[in-house]
């Protein structure tokens, strides 16, 4: 049989068959001596339980469109990069690499801004709609904005973001049948504690899937959290008008005289955090050493 793979733990894989049914699974041991390992979102061949008393075999992963590494899922539609006002404040670096990394794997980014009722989030999301990103301003608390970004999430749609800045309580705003388990922000520390163990996809009521994912604290460019140096003009997508208007040709676009795309900040066409955080991301990334560059997804 085929089906969808919606979550992991400790070696059983639950599989959402074409016929609707829900199945536990184990894998092949080949997958291990492979060094693949069956990922959310994942279109799988299966064998299903002969009895009650044991688990269904995951047989092969079928082509994947796209992968990440953090959170680990694949064939993905939208990643959903969940920032909050405060505690923790938006981190706008961490922002843009995953933007960046999900450009490059061809999902669409959506900026998501909670806690508004917290405060003005100012021109943030305009930001990202000036890149041609869907971006929302929301609170899961008094439930505004959340229509409209209901309406944005379709096929699989993956959210992400820092821990604490309530991805849990927001998808349980805005789908309330997930009842999803929710923590609080540590006063100590000014983050969230990791209230989801594994990415977990939810299937919706009118059609599509919604994966929470645990949070992070910080992003690992050698765990997937990083693009080729080469590759990551093309994953700012307001920077594609100026390409090729530099003065030289070589122009990386982090700090040469003549940058078109350095002129088009100063014009105010690019927002000049998204200009800064791509120079920050492009001199990490050219400073990987070979052994990480290997661990990047592939294009």
């Amino acid at each position: 049989m085929e089906g969808l793979l919606l979550t992991s733990l400790s070696g059983f894989y639950t599989v959402r068959g074409d016929d609707g049914a829900r199945y536990v699974c184990k894998a092949r041991g080949r997958f291990r001596r492979e060094g693949e390992t069956p990922l959310p979102g994942d279109r799988v061949t299966f064998s299903p339980a002969a009895d009650d008393d044991s688990e269904g075999v995951v047989q092969s992963i079928l082509p994947r469109r796209n992968r990440l590494a953090r959170p680990p899922v694949a064939n993905v539609d939208r990643l959903v990069i969940v920032s909050a006002f405060e505690s923790p404040a938006p981190d706008l670096l961490a922002l843009d690499r995953l933007t960046a990394v999900a450009v490059e794997q061809g999902i669409d980014p959506v900026p998501v801004f909670n806690k508004d009722d917290l405060g003005d989030f100012g021109d943030l999301p305009a930001r990202y709609r000036q890149a041609g990103f869907a971006a929302f301003a929301v609170s899961a608390r008094t439930g505004a904005g959340l229509d409209e970004l209901r309406r944005a999430l379709t096929g699989v749609c993956v959210f992400t973001g820092n821990s604490g800045v309530g991805k849990s309580s927001l998808l349980n705003a805005l789908f309330p049948d997930l009842d999803l388990a929710t923590g609080a922000v540590s006063e100590k520390l000014g983050r969230g504690r990791h209230t989801t163990r594994q990415v977990t996809l939810y299937e919706l009521p009118q059609g599509g899937f919604v994966g929470d994912t645990p949070g992070f604290s910080t992003l690992d460019l050698t765990d997937g959290a990083a693009v080729e140096p080469e590759n990551l003009v093309f994953d700012f997508p307001e920077f594609a008008p100026f390409l090729g208007r530099c003065r030289f040709s070589s122009c990386t676009h982090t700090g040469e005289a003549g940058c078109a795309v350095a002129e088009a900040v100063e014009r105010g066409e690019i927002a000049r955090s998204r200009f800064e955080n791509y120079g920050a991301l492009y001199r990490e990334s050219a400073t990987l050493p070979a052994w990480a560059r290997k661990k990047l997804p592939p294009r």
